[in-house]
């Protein structure tokens, strides 16, 4: 699209609309190609911390993997990733051991995010996050302790920034530049290359946002039966590992 919007100021300024008709036949397939694959291929499906039931769940190439929370076990590592190009970079895993659904002789350790650049103080940090999560409620204050508001949470969320309003962040650091400094009356190159690029790239964040909004509602239809029906609020809270349990037994 941004080729698209390149040749349209072309040809306004050459007044010779041929290549924007070219580039828009061209530029269509590479943006609705991927648009759909992305949309409409199975994604693969996230580690699900279940407060009901108090287990974990992952799911590998259709083969189910669950360890209970009250006995879970983590191990977070440190290392350095050093090449000609990049030099050293410091990474950071965190793990935690499960075992596939009715054969709990074949174990796993399950990665909870990329290790790439974060430190150990990092991981560390997400699992007070999971585990005040777990053990205190899906609200809970700065210190981990359980709260009936969910304004830390939410403090905590709103760090990130979305990409559809990457030119309103823009804006508004410009207007606390013009605050900061009296009579500024006038935009600086940095800021306004910076807004520029933002609306010449909305289109493709906006395609980016709405594509992550429809990827995080499917994985919840791709579990298991038994999975599913334990994410209902209404559904049983008997623990996978309850069952492996009983048919043992």
């Amino acid at each position: 699209m941004v080729l698209f919007v390149f040749s349209c100021l072309v040809a306004a300024f050459k007044s010779d609309w041929g290549i924007p008709q070219m580039m828009l036949w061209l530029c269509l397939p590479m943006l609705i190609v991927p648009f759909l694959w992305e949309v409409f291929r199975p994604v693969s499906l996230p580690v699900l911390f279940n407060r009901r039931t108090r287990e974990v769940y992952f799911e590998q190439s259709g083969t189910l993997y669950h360890t209970p929370w009250d006995d879970i076990q983590a191990i977070a590592g440190e290392f350095m990733i050093v090449g000609p190009q990049m030099g050293g970079m410091r990474c950071a895993s965190l793990e935690v051991l499960m075992h596939r659904f009715e054969h709990p002789q074949e174990q796993i350790l399950v990665s909870l995010g990329l290790p790439m650049g974060k430190t150990l103080s990092l991981q560390k940090s997400l699992w007070e996050y999971i585990r005040a999560y777990m053990n205190n409620g899906p609200w809970f204050d700065k210190d981990g302790r359980h709260s009936e508001s969910d304004a830390y949470v939410k403090s905590l969320q709103s760090a990130r920034i979305k990409r559809t309003d990457w030119h309103k962040h823009t804006l508004e650091k410009i207007r606390k530049d013009k605050a900061e400094s009296q009579g500024k009356n006038y935009l600086s190159g940095l800021d306004a290359a910076m807004l520029i690029g933002n609306l010449l790239f909305y289109p493709m964040n906006w395609v980016h946002e709405f594509t992550n909004s429809v990827a995080r509602r499917r994985p919840r239809k791709g579990w298991p039966k038994v999975v599913q029906e334990r994410l209902r609020p209404d559904g049983p809270t008997s623990r996978l590992i309850d069952l492996e349990r009983k048919e043992a037994a």
